[in-house]
């Protein structure tokens, strides 16, 4: 076995390495344990057609082992795993192996012993993607190479990869999810971001007092440099770091005692009286999008970027895919794709964004939402119908009951249609689906992709 304890002295070179999962973060983890030196061999569930033949062949360019449809037993014939974020902690492979003394780690983790780079890391449960795209964005002003990776797309093992292969300074963004902090031992990033705490992913980490303390292992390995920044307007996260003694600093779009402040519609920064930019000017509207501008506002200052290219990135920024995306309108019927709204206070948040007519489609994979607490907004926010689609539709019917019109459908494909023959002018049709994406879907992208493809279809209808 690989002893994982000292970060220092961990050395993969011709150990066996199973990674466990072949999504991309699966596939980066492959390709770096590869290049390392080690024994790798891949394993995943799904089938050759389910993971790609792209994949599958970038695999066997590499000369990695691979098994696809199975886990067998040559995954315990391991001196270390990497393991899919997707695969919980209490499932019955982790446990096999943990009986077995076999280290486990995440694809963040194992990616994380080989860069020296600065980290920041942006976690909570809504407006990660979000506010690394903007933190993005401000950072390109600097003369460093700022790559974005994570729970976005990109494998954070594939970009550690191309800096081993081409050494240059770097700053990675990291979007990190609740699931990727689960087998972290030794990742300490430069700077933590917070952006809100609310109830997710209950049915993967069984409490909410479970995935809050998943949430705070980001900060665990905090050397003496290092920051964290959170939402001072969340009571869950002030509670949090009340009593913990790490360097922290806050933003709010409330209080005058953080580095950003607003006051009579301006942003002013605490160093200089004038103000940077009204908030009237920000392309991005609503409160929920206000914080996220402000927390990597906040990031981007105390690294040193300048208020006029952090105002430049505020009043240009237009969002990001999938969230709040508006598609298309059509016979003054607007269709908005929110498909990364994965839970229940992302809804929460759509909701409370528009003021016209709403048909509200739900549905999905239930991540053990309670979606009872949707009922005071969709009475107060004009849902004129709830169209409930998928594994969680029967619950979803159940929950609202009585209080608005609620239709159940198998999948999303009739759920659109059907929104649409129940919309009038000037209604929005919104796909905030409150779940996650498993029962039809392999993620949100997909999801939402699939929507805009339906709407774009209903545009050619005569």
């Amino acid at each position: 076995m690989i002893n994982i304890e000292n970060k220092n002295k961990i050395d993969i070179y011709n150990k066996k390495v199973t990674v466990i999962g072949l999504g991309l973060s699966g596939i980066g983890a492959a390709k770096l344990a590869n290049h390392l030196g080690a024994k790798v061999f891949a394993s995943d569930i799904n089938s050759n057609i389910e993971i790609g033949t792209n994949a599958l062949r970038l695999m066997q360019n590499q000369h990695i082992a691979i098994e696809t449809g199975i886990h067998s037993s040559k995954i315990f014939h391991s001196d270390l795993w990497i393991l899919s974020p997707g695969i919980a902690k209490d499932s019955h492979l982790v446990k096999k192996a943990v009986k077995k003394n076999i280290p486990i780690v995440s694809e963040i983790e194992f990616a994380s012993w080989y860069t020296n780079s600065k980290i920041i890391a942006i976690t909570g449960s809504n407006g990660k993607t979000t506010t690394a795209h903007v933190l993005y964005e401000m950072c390109q002003t600097k003369n460093i190479n700022v790559i974005m990776a994570g729970n976005m797309g990109i494998s954070f093992s594939e970009s550690v990869l191309s800096e081993i292969i081409e050494p240059k300074k770097t700053v990675y963004i990291l979007e990190i999810s609740s699931f990727q902090l689960e087998f972290t031992k030794h990742l300490c990033p430069y700077i933590a971001l917070y952006t809100n705490i609310s109830e997710d992913h209950i049915d993967r980490h069984h409490s909410m007092s479970e995935y809050i303390a998943m949430k705070l292992r980001l900060v665990k390995n905090f050397k003496n440099g290092s920051l964290v920044i959170y939402n001072q307007d969340d009571n869950i996260l002030t509670n949090a770091f009340a009593n913990k003694k790490i360097n922290k600093n806050t933003f709010s779009i409330k209080s005058n005692d953080t580095i950003f402040q607003i006051n009579n519609d301006k942003i002013y920064h605490y160093s200089s009286k004038q103000a940077i930019t009204k908030i009237s000017n920000i392309s991005l509207q609503g409160n929920h999008n206000l914080y996220n501008l402000i927390c990597a506002a906040t990031c981007a200052s105390l690294y040193g970027i300048k208020n006029n290219a952090i105002k430049k990135v505020l009043e240009t920024f237009g969002g990001v895919e999938h969230r709040l995306e508006h598609i298309s309108t059509i016979n003054d019927i607007k269709f908005i794709n929110d498909s990364k709204a994965t839970n229940i206070n992302s809804v929460i948040v759509a909701l409370q964004t528009y003021s016209q007519p709403l048909i509200l489609i739900l549905g999905g994979y239930n991540k053990g939402a309670n979606f009872e607490l949707l009922l005071p907004y969709i009475n107060s926010n004009n849902v004129k119908a709830v169209i409930a689609y998928g594994e969680a539709s029967g619950q979803i019917i159940t929950a609202l009951g009585d209080a608005v019109r609620s239709i159940k459908i198998i999948d999303l494909n009739s759920a659109v249609q059907k929104a649409h023959s129940i919309a009038k002018s000037g209604d929005i049709v919104l796909l905030s689906p409150g779940c996650a994406s498993f029962d039809q879907f392999s993620n949100f992208e997909e999801r939402g992709f699939f929507f805009k493809s339906i709407v774009k279809k209903l545009e050619k209808k005569p």
